[in-house]
């Protein structure tokens, strides 16, 4: 008996979850269907631009399943195009990744799952209103260089 699978990481939910060649029918298409792991894979190396290792982190699972994942998604997208059919993007072993905040005023800290939209920078304190927040790690430290946290988008300076 095969063990389970994982639940993969992912950070984002597409908007768009269909596509199609133009000019054909949509009842005579064949269909490719893309996990939204395999969809957060192809985000994370070929639009971020990220390594492997780095990759895999983000999603919680090994560098060599994290290859397997690129490589399926890649292959699928590759069939579509190549043949004319179309996308659909559902499915999958996965769970959302959380955002985790901390208020500096009162200290409350809560979690917003990635995808939702919100950005750091717009989010009220739930508990006292305060927007003087910033993001923090699992371990309770801040992280990033920019107020709400952000990771690797350089230094950012409040204009006086």
């Amino acid at each position: 008996m095969p063990r389970p699978r994982k639940c993969r990481l992912i950070e984002q939910v597409p908007e768009y979850t269909y596509f199609k060649p133009t000019g054909i029918p949509l009842k005579i298409l064949q269909e490719v269907t893309i996990t939204l792991e395999e969809l957060e894979a192809l985000r994370l190396k070929d639009v971020e631009g990220l390594d492997q290792e780095d990759c895999a982190q983000r999603m919680e699972v090994s560098r060599p399943t994290f290859h397997r994942i690129l490589t399926t998604g890649r292959s699928k997208v590759a069939e579509a195009l190549v043949h004319g059919k179309a996308i659909k993007i559902e499915g999958g072993t996965y769970s959302m990744a959380q955002r985790l905040f901390k208020c500096r005023d009162c200290g409350h800290q809560w979690e917003l799952p990635f995808g939702t939209g919100q950005c750091g920078i717009h989010l009220n304190c739930p508990a006292c209103q305060s927007k003087n927040l910033h993001r923090i790690d699992n371990d309770g430290h801040g992280c990033g260089c920019k107020p709400w946290g952000r990771k690797g988008r350089g230094h950012h300076q409040a204009k006086a």
